[in-house]
């Protein structure tokens, strides 16, 4: 009896360290609006950007694609960030932010895997994109980190649904659907790999060709740290669930 007791008690206190964004403070009222989540709606309205500068056949298309991609890239880090450090977090935010993400990044994988790159190999093959595309997409959707509300797909559970129902379940369910360093280091290679297709697209480029097949191998590593993090977020669960 004293173990279940001291277990409620070890769980709410669990749930009490995640961020409450519906805390109200007399002193510090929430906002709607704040810096953060102004940066993020300026992704959402920067994506029509991005895909109306990629058909551009100008010079200055691929230079203004490429900036705008880079440009968002940063803001969802410097969005975060501020949230955090200056504690501007609003349930809004936490909405949008990564639906913004996903946004930007589905985007740019549909964008390149349609209008594949004119050099070399990609003539030949032009399927070369849209496979490591598809498993990166996929990936983000079996884990729930596309939104359905923007998608139209009806996923069962969301990631943050799960990490909420964890928390108020056990510590160590709760720790198996934490945010892991694999999944920081597919993000980061899957932005940089982004960036790198987007700039090479510009022909004038110095080692254009050069830089596409280093932007394809990165991509491809991407996926697989994609896949790869999906198969131990199941394991980790899935052990945990069977104990």
């Amino acid at each position: 009896m004293c173990a279940t007791v001291n277990r409620k008690v070890d769980n709410q206190s669990n749930v009490s360290q995640l961020p409450d964004y519906n805390e109200k403070s007399p002193l510090h009222p929430p906002k709607l609006l704040t810096l953060p989540t102004i940066l993020t709606i300026g992704r959402v309205a920067a994506v029509p950007l991005l895909v109306g500068t990629f058909y551009v056949d100008s010079w200055w298309g691929p230079v203004a694609t490429t900036s705008i991609f880079i440009v968002a890239a940063f803001t969802d880090w410097l969005d975060g960030y501020l949230a955090r450090k200056m504690n501007l977090g609003t349930p809004f935010g936490a909405f949008l932010d990564p639906v913004a993400d996903k946004l930007m990044v589905a985007a740019t994988l549909i964008l390149l895997s349609t209008r594949p790159l004119e050099a070399g190999m990609f003539l030949q093959a032009p399927w070369l994109l849209t496979v490591p595309a598809i498993a990166i997409i996929v990936e983000r959707g079996l884990k729930g980190e596309f939104n359905p509300s923007v998608w139209g797909w009806s996923m069962p559970i969301t990631m943050s649904a799960v990490r909420e129902w964890a928390a108020s379940q056990d510590r160590k369910l709760l720790e198996a659907v934490a945010v892991n360093n694999l999944g920081k280091w597919k993000t980061a290679t899957q932005m940089i790999a982004l960036t790198i297709l987007l700039a090479a697209r510009d022909g004038s480029l110095v080692g254009a060709g050069t830089l596409a097949y280093s932007g394809v191998l990165l991509l491809y590593i991407s996926a697989w740290l994609a896949l790869w993090s999906l198969v131990v977020y199941v394991r980790k669960i899935w052990k945990v669930l069977l104990r």
